[in-house]
């Protein structure tokens, strides 16, 4: 049998494994080593008594990947801006965010519901976790929006919908996770998710207008702030704006050279937080709860990026990505059609799949293939079959399947901001919550298919580092 049969065996078995429950990052390392085993037994032509040879060459490879690539200085990124966004949340700047959205914007037909989705953009600017911005804005902005008579399955799905911004808004851990796979430049890739992310709160703040236009009853604007009481609300707020500015700076500064790297631009902001919690009364028992929150989502994150390292490391020896890209090169197909194909298959397979884990399995074979379909990694642009370079198109591509984890964030029946809103509250089930968000299924659509067909809303601000 050959290696290519060895990796789709494999392969098989580990998506197998998921849908019968198993944790992903439990799921791929053991397929993985199962894989290497099995690849190396195999070049051994099944000599029983070289079984145990090939056992200890797969047990020495199994144990040197994770330690090699988590220890990577760039994965530091990760702890840091979950802190800042538990910090955040303690220091009640979610709530000053809240506030002064809701006195600037409620004034619009379904004004509470818009207020929430750029209140929660604001907190995904210094929040790199979509499950923890659903978390805390379902504490906040639901029973702001049942006290003024929103159906509670539509203020769920906004809050639910809002939470996603946080995948895509700079600081970002799947955005990090990305580049670290494909070994692309993190401050670039960080950059060039804050003007798709504004994007998307925009589409759904439009959307939810629309919805409160049609239907009378849906969101109720609310008025009656003064322009004085809007200008207060802002000051509460500032922090969060000054923590965006400092992270921005240290990735990209426009007026001259990079403060430092996007790793002390995370721990610096995490500082600054840290002295804002304690300047508005931050207690050790909420300290403590931040640090543990954050080491628990840590390390739920460096699991999965253990165990499938191991998967992705048997898929090079296999070559399955190899493979796959020459199929996918060798296809009768316009490369854009092939694109929204692989698009569309990330939207079934995120209905099963956690986001970071989905991206983790996939990208070690699709994006050799996405790569290969623009003409490479080397690629210019002139040469190119999406009109821009290899660099350029890695950086497009990860936008693209991060709103795409966005995405099935919030799609049945694994979406787990659903699931979080739902624990949150208990006057709330998941049904409820999904049903709240379908609408947003819309937006989310609306917003892919622009970054597909206008690339240059992912890559103007990129493209201006240089």
């Amino acid at each position: 049998m050959g290696s290519i049969e060895i990796g789709l065996w494999v392969t098989a078995g580990m998506l197998a494994m998921v849908v019968i429950g198993m944790r992903v990052a439990f799921a791929a390392g053991l397929a993985g080593f199962v894989g290497l085993v099995w690849l190396r037994w195999n070049g051994f032509d099944y000599d029983p008594a070289r079984f145990g040879k090939a056992l200890e060459i797969s047990v020495k490879v199994a144990g040197q990947v994770p330690h090699s690539k988590v220890s990577a200085h760039a994965l530091s990124l990760i702890p840091t801006f979950i802190l800042i966004g538990y910090l955040a949340y303690y220091a009640r700047l979610t709530t000053a965010l809240f506030e002064a959205a809701k006195r600037w914007i409620a004034w619009v037909p379904g004004g509470l519901a818009v207020s929430t989705v750029f209140a929660t953009a604001g907190f995904a600017a210094v929040s790199g976790a979509s499950v923890a911005t659903a978390a805390v804005f379902a504490r906040i902005a639901i029973p702001e929006m049942l006290k003024i008579g929103y159906n509670k399955q539509f203020a769920a799905g906004v809050v639910a919908a809002g939470g996603t911004l946080a995948s895509l808004i700079p600081p970002s851990a799947i955005l990090v996770i990305y580049a670290i796979i494909v070994e692309q430049d993190v401050g670039k890739l960080l950059l060039a998710g804050f003007i798709p992310g504004a994007f998307s709160a925009v589409i759904y703040a439009l959307l939810i207008i629309t919805i409160a236009v049609v239907f009378k009853n849906v969101g109720p604007p609310v008025g009656g702030f003064t322009w004085r009481e809007r200008f207060v609300a802002l000051l509460p707020a500032l922090p969060i704006v000054a923590v965006v500015v400092i992270i921005i700076f240290f990735v990209y500064n426009p007026f001259g050279d990079a403060w430092g790297t996007p790793t002390e631009g995370g721990a610096v902001g995490a500082f600054i937080v840290f002295l804002m919690a304690l300047a508005r009364g931050l207690r050790w028992a909420q300290l403590k709860e931040a640090l543990i929150e954050t080491a628990k989502l840590t390390v739920m994150i460096f699991t999965i990026i253990w165990g499938v390292l191991i998967y992705v490391r048997f898929l090079g020896f296999a070559d399955l990505p190899g493979a796959f890209a020459d199929w996918i090169t060798s296809l009768d197909m316009a490369p854009l059609l092939i694109l929204v194909c692989i698009l569309l298959a990330y939207a079934v397979l995120g209905m099963f799949m956690d986001a970071i884990g989905m991206l983790l399995l996939t990208l070690p074979v699709v994006y050799p293939a996405v790569m290969a379909l623009n003409g490479g990694e080397s690629v210019a642009a002139a040469d190119s079959a999406f009109g821009m370079s290899g660099t350029m198109c890695a950086i497009w591509f990860g936008i693209l399947v991060v709103k795409m984890a966005e995405f099935c964030l919030i799609t049945p029946p694994i979406g787990l901001n659903c699931f979080v809103v739902a624990g949150v509250r208990d006057d709330l089930t998941v049904q409820d919550v999904f049903r709240g968000v379908t609408p947003f299924f819309v937006a989310d659509a609306i917003t892919i298919a622009l970054l597909v067909a206008f690339p240059w809303i992912v890559l103007w601000l990129p493209s201006q580092a240089g």
